[in-house]
């Protein structure tokens, strides 16, 4: 498992404006070979700094998969946009790479209901590219 993960700080009050970006992005990650997963997640407002954090992740099979997805017209498709939202940042996001190191399985003895993915009750059954914002405090 190889993730790609992009920190970003959002403007105070960009946060929506923000959010909005990636619902609407023309994404074609689950066409890409290896690709597992993708989270946009909501951190906590920073007040004195007056940013909200926000974390991006693509889970891949493989750093080879996730290389040849940066070299894809995918790729320069899914970013051709990018520079139009700088008033939302501030600096540039902040890219990091890890590998899975250790793994946990559910073994939860609660009942599966239908809209549970059977490998874990607690995992939803949703499509892998589902876009996915967790505001501080909530589930999704």
């Amino acid at each position: 498992m190889y993730i790609a993960m992009n920190r970003f700080k959002v403007q105070k009050g960009s946060e929506e404006a923000f959010e909005n970006v990636w619902k609407n992005r023309d994404s074609s990650l689950a066409e890409m070979k290896g690709f597992e997963q993708f989270h946009l997640l909501r951190g906590p407002l920073n007040e004195a700094e007056g940013y909200t954090l926000f974390a991006s992740h693509t889970v891949w099979a493989s750093q080879e998969d996730f290389v040849a997805w940066t070299k894809s017209e995918n790729f320069r498709a899914a970013h051709k946009n990018a520079g139009s939202n700088k008033a939302v940042y501030i600096g540039h996001p902040q890219l990091g790479f890890f590998r899975r190191r250790r793994r946990v399985k559910c073994r939860s003895r609660t009942p599966i209901r239908p809209e549970r993915s059977p490998s874990c009750p607690h995992r939803t059954s949703r499509s892998r590219a589902t876009f996915t914002a967790t505001a501080s405090g909530s589930r999704s």
